[in-house]
């Protein structure tokens, strides 16, 4: 289902500013659990843990560079601080336990065929309580499930803006949308400067 939400536009300067996004991300993910939980806590075979019930899948789009690894690294590390958190270029995911399930993240650059993605067991991977960010997200087209939310990222100077990366999160699903309208609320109250946001 298409969401209506519009899209968060902005500019992050440096890599704390990138960092920060991240953080506020991993905050707006939490809420978003947690509100999850208060709205099944009473149904059937629903435990009390503040897990997202079928997972969130995050498309990270842009060229090479352009700050995609970084991001899902401080978003991982937002969860689990201190985790060293390793590219998966080569084995083309790896998995952390984190505070909302399974935290899986793919970098699929390097692979030649969808279909790569069957022998992986991603299916096993994607059951339930999992958060999936996944690089190069085309690369897995016809295989890969479809994202709650994009991220863009690309080099400011690409867009004639100067330095540090510019960003666009598109939300595509209705958990897309929440999560996109949290994290909007996010940045505005934390004071911090993103450039323009189109929230």
């Amino acid at each position: 289902m298409q969401t209506t939400q519009t899209n968060i536009n902005g500019k992050l300067a440096d890599e704390s500013a990138t960092e920060a996004l991240a953080k506020l991300l991993a905050q707006a993910l939490s809420q978003l659990a947690d509100e999850h939980e208060r709205e099944h806590k009473n149904l059937p075979g629903w435990g009390s843990d503040n897990k997202l019930d079928n997972g969130l899948v995050i498309y990270l789009e842009g060229n090479l560079g352009a700050g995609k690894s970084f991001f899902t690294r401080a978003l991982i590390q937002s969860f689990l601080p201190g985790q060293k958190v390793k590219s998966p270029t080569y084995t083309l995911v790896e998995t952390y336990e984190g505070p909302l399930g399974e935290i899986h993240h793919f970098d699929l650059y390097r692979l030649c065929d969808p279909e790569e993605l069957e022998f992986l067991g991603i299916r096993d991977l994607l059951k339930t309580h999992f958060l999936s960010l996944v690089e190069w997200p085309s690369k897995g087209e016809g295989v890969l499930q479809g994202a709650d939310l994009v991220i863009h990222l690309q080099y400011a100077s690409e867009l004639g803006e100067g330095e540090g990366r510019s960003f666009t999160i598109t939300p595509v699903t209705d958990t897309g949308g929440r999560l996109a309208k949290k994290l909007s609320e996010l940045v505005k109250n934390s004071g911090m400067e993103f450039g323009s946001q189109d929230v």
